[in-house]
This record gives structure tokens, sequence and C-alpha cells, in this order.
């Protein structure tokens, strides 16, 4: 992105009231390089290119017409994506990717999607970046006359790559941590973009669209809510490598655990602590046989989806699914993490509430003073970790999630006054509180 391009969204941004972290801003330029100029809010006269950028939510008529002025042409950009305002026409839409929020500069989650993939799909076709794939199968197993398959389907496409057999625990199937330790070793070992792809499936075209859009990581959600461990892209960033071993920690220490949920859980954590640029790749990326759109699949995977992958119980984690749909982190996670080196008590929870019946700018108003308060004296809190809850049972989860941490637990209402020693005024409050219950 030029000097000049930079100016001219920094005075956009600043028209709007909108506050982005460098990597928001830099994904919002690259948007801006794509599809044309970007401007603020209101429905596009006619059908447009360009991006739009929303600061508020339309609901009901209001959304429905501002779909219906969208074209493959126009990518929308939610600043504020976090909020569940946002929920009904992000359904509409397709999920091209978030920006997590970039603490006290940036203190929201970027949202990025459009009307379909069918523009980027035909720019990555220039794209000069081409990622290592690697994949990996149980030894002694029959899986190696499939691993073979997805090697010759490299060939036609010269893309380098890296297919070995790993010893597996239970035999003829690979298990969580072992792919995290293989994806390790492959990160430590190579120095391009990584495209892990399972063993078994064939590529019918060059997956050239993570390396396109420069993201961090990239992979796909089942049912737009369940994360895929079968095709999963590492861009050569920290951020990457920090969800990589956030993955393979966790991996290593819940064995138990299907994959998906622990790369959802890996994502989560790192996403609310570094600006995760993540892309959610379209179902070409991870087509199976027998899919109305094999025909067309970039990636082809030979097996249909089973509970090990998805998970044996259908009614888990039911508030993680509706978060995971409309593209934001579940009540149960903390949506950002910020640390202080000043701090050296307890972290401290602030839960956001009833932030579905409040104005989205009241919500974004109140999430730039909590963290901004937090910046300019944490109060001796070593963390803070930051809910938006958007019903009262929400508020229940946050709090049970907060006491586990543990964690002091703040509740804050949309529009309530945050000064600047808003923790300082509330660190001494609950000294105070704690010198009577030892002195009465």
């Amino acid at each position: 992105m030029t000097d000049e391009t930079r100016a001219t969204l920094g005075r956009l941004l600043q028209s709007g009231g909108i506050r982005l972290g460098e990597a928001q801003r830099d994904r919002l330029g690259w948007l801006a390089g794509q599809y044309g100029a970007p401007a603020l809010d209101g429905v596009p006269d006619g059908r447009r290119n360009g991006v739009v950028i929303l600061k508020e939510p339309p609901s009901g008529a209001a959304a429905e017409l501002f779909y219906r002025s969208l074209n493959p042409g126009c990518a929308l950009v939610i600043p504020r994506g976090e909020n569940p305002g946002f929920d009904f026409l992000k359904s509409k839409l397709t999920e091209f990717g978030t920006v997590g929020p970039c603490g006290a500069d940036g203190p929201h989650e970027m949202w990025w999607g459009g009307i379909g993939w069918s523009k980027l799909l035909s720019a990555a076709d220039s794209s000069t970046l081409r990622p290592r794939i690697v994949s990996c199968y149980p030894r002694g197993s029959g899986e190696a006359t499939a691993a073979l398959a997805l090697r010759h389907s490299l060939e036609r496409f010269d893309l380098a790559c890296h297919i070995e057999p790993v010893e597996a625990q239970l035999g003829d199937r690979i298990l969580c941590f072992e792919k995290a330790e293989f994806m390790m070793r492959m990160w430590n070992k190579y120095r391009e973009p990584l495209l892990f792809v399972e063993a078994g499936a064939v590529l019918r075209e060059a997956p050239l669209l993570p390396s396109f859009l420069g993201c961090d990581v990239a992979l796909h959600k089942w049912n737009r809510w369940e994360m895929s461990g079968r095709t999963l892209y590492l861009g050569r960033t920290k951020a990457a490598e920090m969800m990589l071993r956030t993955w393979q920690q966790l991996a290593a220490s819940y064995p138990a655990i299907w994959e998906g949920y622990l790369l959802d859980q890996a994502w989560s954590l790192t996403s609310s602590q570094v600006p995760l640029d993540t892309v959610w790749l379209p179902r070409s990326y991870h087509a199976l046989k027998g899919d109305l759109g094999a025909s067309r699949a970039t990636i082809l995977h030979d097996q249909q989806t089973t509970t090990l992958e998805l998970g044996p119980d259908p009614g888990f984690a039911s508030m993680v699914r509706a978060a995971r749909r409309a593209g934001r982190t579940g009540a149960r996670d903390a949506f950002m993490v910020m640390t202080s080196k000043t701090g050296t008590g307890n972290g401290i929870a602030a839960i956001l509430l009833n932030v579905s019946a409040s104005d989205a700018g009241a919500v974004a108003a109140t999430v730039e003073a909590v963290t901004g308060a937090y910046a300019a004296d944490c109060g001796g809190y070593s963390r803070l970790e930051l809910s938006l809850c958007a019903w009262q049972d929400d508020v229940g989860a946050a709090r049970e999630a907060a006491a586990q941490a543990p964690c002091r637990i703040l509740e804050i209402a949309p529009g309530q006054h945050i000064a600047n020693d808003f923790f300082a005024a509330h660190a001494s409050d609950e000294a105070l509180t704690t010198a009577r219950h030892i002195f009465p």
C-alpha cells in the first residue's frame, strides 16, 4: 500500500470515527487495490464496484436492500464485526475473512466478505507466491497409495511438496497431536508458506488463493461453524506460528478431543491476542467426492466427514456454533486479551452486557473506552480479558470462564462512562473491600 493510499484511507476512517489497527488497515488497503476505492455506509447507488465500509448494522428491509445492491465486484468491510447486530446481513453474504483486534489501537474485529469468490479466485491465478504442499499418513497403513495419488496430482502444477509416513499410535489414523507435531516440523524445516492437505485428496487446480491473499492462516468451516484441519494454510508470519504452536500445545494436552475443536480453540486464543489475518476458504478448497460442486473443486477429498472430525456430540457447543456461523467469537471465548508489563496482580475479566439490545455505536465506543483505559492505567491487573455478551445466558458462560481463569470479574454496560483511571479505581475499591473483610 502506497503512502498516498494509506493517507487517503486514514482520512476516510477518521471522518467515520473508525479505529483500525495496522494489520486491519493493510487488509483494507489490499481490498481497495483489488475492488476499488472504499466508501462509508449507505446503500450504493445502483450496482457498483468498490469497497463498502459499514459502521451500523442494517435490519429488516434495509439489510435486504443493501444486500441486493451488491455484486461480485463489491467487497463489504465491517470494522466492528464482533457486534451480533451484523449477523443477519453476514448470513446473506460470503465470508472471506477476519482480522482480529489490535489492542487499544484497533480494539475491534474486522470482518470482510462479499457476493461469492469469483473475482478473487480469478485474480489468484496470477499469484507468484506458491505454497509448499505438505501431507502425512500413518506408516504401515493402506494410505500410501492415496498419498501417491496426491503426489501425482501435484506434479502437473509444479508445486513443491513434502509427503511422508508418520508413526501413528492408533495405527490407521493420525491423531490431532501427531498432525500438529508434523506441521511444526514442516514449519521449522521449510521457509515457504505451508498448505497442509489430507492424504487421499487430489488437486484439480493450483491452490494459490491463500498465498495470493497474503493471510496468516486459511482454513474451511464445515456448515459455517466448525473448523476442519483437512485443508490448512499457514503463511510465514509470527501470528501463524503462534497459532500453530498453540494448536500443538492444546493437542498434546488434550489428545482425546477431536482436531476441529482444538483448532477452533487455538484460533480463538490467538485471534484474541494478536491481529490474526484469517481467510475462510471456499468449499472448492474442501470439496468431497459426491459434492454437487466436485467438478469445480480445487482440492477434492476422498472421504466423507465422520463424527471423529466433527465431534461425537451433535449438541456440543451450541453457543460456539451460533457465533462461528456469524463469523464471531463466542461468549465463552474472550473477544480480546490485553496484557500489561506493569501489572503484578491477577487478571480482570470485563464483561460487556446486553450487546444485542444496544446501539452499535455505543457498544463500539465502550469497547474503545475500556481498552484505552487499560492501556492508560492497568490498575495493577496483569491481564485484561474482554467478552461481549449478547444475551443473559452468555453472561453466565462468560462469568464461569473468568472464574476458571481465575480473573476478577467486572460487568460493564454499553454507554457507561469509562475514565482513564477506571481500572485503578476498581483495584482500589477491591483492596478496600478486602481490608474490611480482614479487619472488620
